[in-house]
This record gives C-alpha cells, structure tokens and sequence, in this order.
C-alpha cells in the first residue's frame, strides 16, 4: 500500500473507524517519511568561495554530502535532522564579521558555528564565547588558534601548523642534528610556528644556532645563513617568498650534500618551476638549488583503505566528490585537498551531538532546548568533542587539549625533480615510519646500473655454458659434427667474455673518465648519460663478433689429430695401441690466437690499470664500481694465468680440460659473488638498508670530512669482507687444480701470489 506524504485520504466512517484508520495511516506515514516528526539542529557555516582561499567550493559540497549520510542514519541523532544555513565570507574578516552577525541576529537559533580560513576563524571563535557557541573549523591551521585562553570553545579538524614541528624534531633526532638554522617570512603564523618549533627543539637537546627573518627581501637572510655556515636548515615562508629564497640560495651556493632544506609541504609540486617576474633565476637554476629538500605535510586523506563512521574509503569518498562537482578540474577548484577535513568535520559534530543525547536526557534536557545563554549544553557538546575518535575519510581523527586535530604527516624529498614520499609520522601515537623501503633498495640497484649488471650475468652464463663443448671429444659426437663444436666454443667464450668482462671494464672506464678530468669538465660529464655506457660494450661486442667472423670465414676451425707414441697393452696380445687426441685447430691457428689474446691481454691490463685508479673514488651513480674492480682484479689473474697454461698442457687431454674448466667456473663464481651478493644480502636485510639510508641522510648535514671517514670506513669494512671471500674462492681454486693432477698450476699460482 502506497501512502502520500503530502495528503491524506479522506475517510468518512465511524468514530471508532476513524480513529483505527488515523492509527494505521500516521504509522504508515512514519515509515514512508523517516524526516517526518524530525527536529531540526541548524549548523551555521561560513564558506569562502571566494578570496583569498576560496576553500569552500569543494569544501562546501563535501559537508552537504556528510549531512545527507547522517540525516539517513537511524543510528545517529534518530529524532533530529541537521541542516547548514551557509554564507560565503570571501575569507576576509570585515565580510566575516557582518555575516556573523546575521547568523546570531536572525531565526533560527544555531547550535554550532562552522568558519572556514584562519582570519575568520579567528574573528568567529573570539566572539562565539559571548553567545555560549561551540565552533569547528575545518580549514583553520594558524596556530594562534591553539590557546585556549582566548579561544576557549574552538576545534579545528585542520590540524595546526605547528604539527609539522614534532615531525622535524623526530628527524633531527633520527639522524642525530643538534644544530639547526630558520628561515622564516615575518607573517604571525610562521612566527607562531617557529615558536613553538624552538621550544621543542630546546626540549630535545637540539640547539637553534642561527634564526633568520625577512618581511620582503630574503637575501640578507640568506646570505648571514651562508656566513653563520648554517648546514641544517628549516624554511618558514609562503610559495611566492620560496622561489625568492631559493634563487638567492642559489647565487649563494647554499645548496647540494653539505646542506639540508626542511620545507612546507602544501606548496604547487611545480612551485620551483613556475615563472616568476620578481627573481632573476632560470627554471634551471631554480631545479637545481632545491634538489633534495624535504617537505612535512599534513595527511589530508586516510592512505589506508578503511571504512571509517561513514562507511566510506577515502577513495570512495573522492569519487562521489568529484561527482557531486560536476566534473570540475580539482586542480582548479578551491579547498579540494581540504575536502576530506570538512567532510569528517560533520561528521565529528553529528558523533558528538549524538553523545551528548543521554547526559542532558539525564539532566532533563533536550538538545533543541539550546540557546544563547544556556552553558550546560555547550559544555555537554565541548566534552563530546573534547573526547572524539573516530576513523574518517582523512584519517583517524581526534583532538588535543587545545581542540587541534592531530594526525599523520607525509615526509617527502624532492628526488629529480620531483617529490617521492619517504616516510610517515603518526603524531597520535608518536610513530616515525619509512614508507616504500623496496623504494629505496630499488634506487640502490638502480644506481648500480642494472642493465649492465644484466649483461655480466649474461656473459657469466654463456661463459659456463662453454665448459659442455669444452669436453666433448669424437667418443660423444660424431667426426663430422666436431668443427661445429668447435665453432660453438669459441663464439661462446668470445661472447661471454665482451658480455662479462666488457660490461664492468665500462663501470670503471666512464668512472675514471668522469673524475680524473678537470673540475670545469668534470662538473659537465657527472650527469651519466646510460646510452653511452650500452654502447661501449656495444662497441667491444662488436670487435669480437667481427674478429670471429673473419677468423670462421677466413681460417675456419677444424679437427685435427696429434698421434702420440704406440703403447704394448699388458698381456701377450700381439697388438699396439695407438693414442690419438683430437683438436679444434685451424691453418694459422698461433696467429689467430696471439690477435685474441692480445687484444684481450690489453683490455685485462687496462682493467687492472682503471680499477686501482678509482679504488677511492666514491660515486652514487654507479655505486658498486668497486666491487667491479675486485672482480676484474681476479679474473684478469686468472685469465692470464689459463691461457698460457693451457696451451702448454694442450696434449694433457685431462689437465687441460680440468684447468680450463676450473678457471671459468672460479672466475664466473667470483664475479657473480662479489658483483651480486651484497644486493642479495640488502635485499634480505631490508632494516639494514635502511639504517645505512638514514645513516646517509644523517651525514649529509655534517661537514665534508666527516662525510668522507664514513665512507671510508664503510668501503674499508666492504673491501675486507670482498677480500676474505675472493682468498677462500682462489684457495679453493688452487687446491682443485692440485686434485687435477697439475703441480705446475701450484707454482704457477704461488708465481702470481693467488695462493695462501
């Protein structure tokens, strides 16, 4: 049965029938129209769509969303509907005060006041006292708003700008700083913020050496930073006064490993990039003097996926947003990002109203008996607010003695020009945690240029893969087949060796390069350019294949025998045993070989020559160049040691296989070992990684020595383990060529001093 809500149907019957009907029809009406019977609470709101900040034009629609959710709710506020009679205050004060005015002065009594940017939040929650009203702000994070004094009946779910500071403190402790420098535009809210951030650095132990302030010009400023020598730096100034700092930091050269920028984080991603009528600096420049500073910014929107009171995720919620936008760019349309805040802000309000049903029950009070001189009822509502927590679309939210939300904050670098997310600070819990730590390690690899590491590990294998052929004789194959296997050894260990021992020569070749040339040319070159890395080994690539192709079509291999001198088996058989051993051979085959092993011979001596050139240079863009000097040390050693002695043992079928085999293995081992098991192990140990990361963040502000005694005792500490391992792979070596019946290797190794 369907019933209206706007009419009822006339019923002309007797009393008693009239009065059933009436009965049945009124719970009917109940049921189909939920708002029937509904007492109204009106929540005053000032939006500015307009301004300064024009916050509002997403922050207005995300609160109707919020109230539609709670108006539908039969679990919260049951006999009461929320409605917002809402005015636009521009974001300025005077307009804030006549609008304020008009919420007071005309029906119908607002039970709870809802400004928007700092300036008229603080005019709204300054007055608000006066008429017994609680406000809740929703875009406020000045931090003056904080004292409970003057505001005492304000909470905001913006958290205060001060929150940036617990975050910074908990870096500087991290990584051990004592000493940190300000900067800061002369504005009440970052005075207020650096207040707040030196006493609780005092509280730390952390000393503020040097403080800076400018009203319009920074280059005094940043010019007593560089003359006070100031490395750990904290800036304090809107995203027009950023670009003016940090051209002058660029003419200042306050930039790069020796310094550290602690920025605001709610600046465009571009701010550096945009053009700037009032600075004399190119976008170049600008890129280049902010690289590797690091912002704090407050977490706006829950990164968990979680349904929090709503019942919504944070990207649900953004969704019916966007929708409820009509499509509107969210670049372009004002407050979005604070969206989330205005959201949970309604729904912190209809939560605390709903608790404070059953104390004022208790006390005989109703919520709709509130007005301007009843203070039991505000304080009913503050204590409900006072104890808030819940999940929302922003987070967990929750409020601290002065009525500021606390929450997460992002910690992010700029990172090639653009922000990459490091870490999160929960300010709830105290908790400082790294975010991505596979980010990390990947940028480790990364800059061990994998693609090169690829092409060793290839070489490795084809390199390997030549030790089958290496044995196989006419008991396994058939005679005609021979000079295919022939073939097939050569182009394997040819290839495998560019492939291996090409892709390292270039890690230590472009290294020394880089840093043996002039500072003028050096500073050009430092920018590493991969192509040119691919196509020097392409380049050695190439040489071999055309060495091989000219040798195959010129001088092919083929089987040759060698006949060694008749044996008389044991017993009286009237017989003779004639050995024979089979070679791959070609016409001019000393020729041939003595090209290869040359040209060959010049590159391992080069290598060898490169590797202890830059064995104390340190680099991040190829930051395991000195693994690949180890290895090239060893498998230099050990070709120089094989190709001779191989030919000299080339009628000794089994020492010459085994020798040769034996070497390829070692020397295989030993480059996969040294080059990829300190990946492996950082892989495994993540935690390890990132305390050498954080360690690395730690130094960056100290000076250059210190910087540099790390290192070194770190890459000490590296070269001792490479060294151990590297001595018990060439005894191992040494030892298996001794089971190889070979005593002349023995000598050979104690000659090149391979064997302890």
């Amino acid at each position: 049965m369907a019933v209206s809500c706007q009419s009822l149907p006339e019923v002309r019957r007797s009393i008693i029938g009239q009065t059933l009907i009436f009965a049945s029809l009124t719970l009917l009406l109940s049921w189909s129209c939920p708002a029937l019977g509904k007492k109204k609470l009106y929540i005053g709101a000032l939006f500015p769509m307009s301004g300064g900040w024009p916050g509002g034009q997403a922050c207005l629609p995300s609160a109707q969303m919020a109230l539609d959710l709670v108006n539908k709710r039969t679990d919260i506020l049951p006999e009461y509907e929320l409605e917002l009679i809402h005015y636009d205050s521009m974001c300025d004060p005077g307009e804030a005060t006549k609008l304020l005015y008009d919420l007071l002065y005309t029906e119908p009594i607002k039970m709870v006041l809802m400004p928007g940017c700092s300036s008229v939040s603080t005019l709204v929650a300054e007055a608000a006292r006066m008429w017994n009203l609680i406000v809740l702000s929703y875009g406020s994070s000045s931090p003056a708003l904080s004292n409970r004094q003057r505001f005492p009946t304000f909470f905001r779910t913006h958290p205060s700008a001060t929150l940036h500071n617990p975050t910074r403190v908990q870096l500087f402790q991290k990584w051990k700083w004592t000493k940190i420098a300000t900067i800061q535009q002369t504005t009440e809210v970052f005075t207020s913020t650096l207040d707040d951030l030196e006493a609780r650095t005092k509280e730390a132990g952390i000393e503020i050496s040097v403080r800076q302030s400018f009203l319009t010009d920074p280059a005094p400023a940043v010019k007593n930073l560089k003359r006070q020598d100031a490395r750990i730096i904290v800036g304090l100034f809107y995203e027009t006064e950023a670009r003016k700092v940090f051209c002058e930091v660029y003419k200042e050269k306050l930039y790069g490993k020796k310094y550290v920028w602690f920025l605001i984080g709610w600046y465009a991603d571009n701010w550096f990039k945009i053009k700037d009528p009032s600075i004399n600096c190119t976008v170049e420049q600008m890129t280049e003097a902010v690289e590797g500073h690091v912002t704090t910014e407050i977490v706006m929107l829950n990164p968990e996926t979680v349904r929090g009171a709503s019942n919504l995720t944070s990207q649900e919620f953004l969704n019916q947003l966007m929708s409820k936008l009509g499509g509107k760019n969210p670049e372009e349309t004002g407050g979005f990002q604070e969206a989330p805040l205005a959201y949970d802000a309604v729904w912190a309000l209809a939560l605390a109203l709903n608790k404070t049903v059953g104390p004022l029950k208790a006390k005989g009070r109703r919520l709709e008996d509130f007005n301007y001189n009843n203070r039991d009822i505000t304080a009913e509502i503050y204590r409900a607010l006072n104890t808030s927590s819940f999940e929302g679309v922003s987070g967990h939210v929750v409020f601290d003695a002065q009525g500021s939300r606390m929450a997460w904050t992002l910690i992010e670098q700029l990172q090639g020009g653009s922000y990459k997310k490091i870490g999160y600070f929960d300010s709830t819990k105290g908790n400082l945690s790294w975010y991505g730590n596979d980010k990390w390690i990947g940028e480790y690899i990364q800059n061990s240029q994998p693609y090169l590491n690829n092409m060793t590990a290839v070489g490795c294998m084809m390199a390997l893969a030549a030790v089958f052929p290496l044995g196989l004789d006419g008991h396994h194959i058939h005679r005609k087949q021979f000079p295919v296997v022939c073939q097939f050894r050569l182009w394997l260990l040819g290839l495998g060796f560019s492939l291996a021992y090409g892709s390292m020569f270039t890690k230590i070749w472009w290294v020394h390069t880089v840093f043996t040339k002039k500072d003028d040319k050096k500073e050009k070159r430092k920018h590493l350019e991969p192509w040119k890395l691919y196509a020097t080994v392409g380049v050695l690539l190439v040489i071999d294949v055309l060495s091989l192709m000219i040798w195959q079509i010129v001088d092919p291999l083929h089987i040759t025998v060698e006949k060694f001198v008749r044996e008389a088996p044991k017993g009286d058989l009237d017989v003779l045993i004639q050995p024979l051993l089979e070679h791959c051979s070609s016409d001019k085959m000393n020729t041939w070989l003595g090209v290869v092993y040359g040209y060959k011979g010049l590159l391992l001596l080069l290598g060898i020559f490169l590797a202890y050139e830059t064995k104390s240079i340190s680099t991040e863009k190829i930051n395991d160049h000195r693994a690949v000097g180890m290895a090239i040390y060893n498998v230099s050693v050990l070709c120089m040691i094989t190709a001779p002695v191989t030919m000299i043992l080339s009628s000794q079928q089994d020492a010459s296989f085994a020798f040769a085999s034996l070497a390829i293995v070692f020397s295989v081992y030993i480059t996969l070992v040294v080059l990829f098991v300190p990946k492996m192990r950082r892989l495994i140990t993540r935690g390890e990684w990132q305390s050498d990361t954080q360690e690395t963040m730690k130094t960056q502000g100290s000076s250059t020595n210190n910087n540099d005694e790390e290192k070194s005792r770190q890459l000490e500490r590296e070269n001792k383990e490479l060294q151990k391992i590297i001595q018990e792979v060439q005894v191992l070596f040494c030892y298996a060529v001794g089971i190889a019946s070979v005593p002349n290797a023995v000598i050979l190794c104690s000659r090149y001093s391979i064997c302890s």
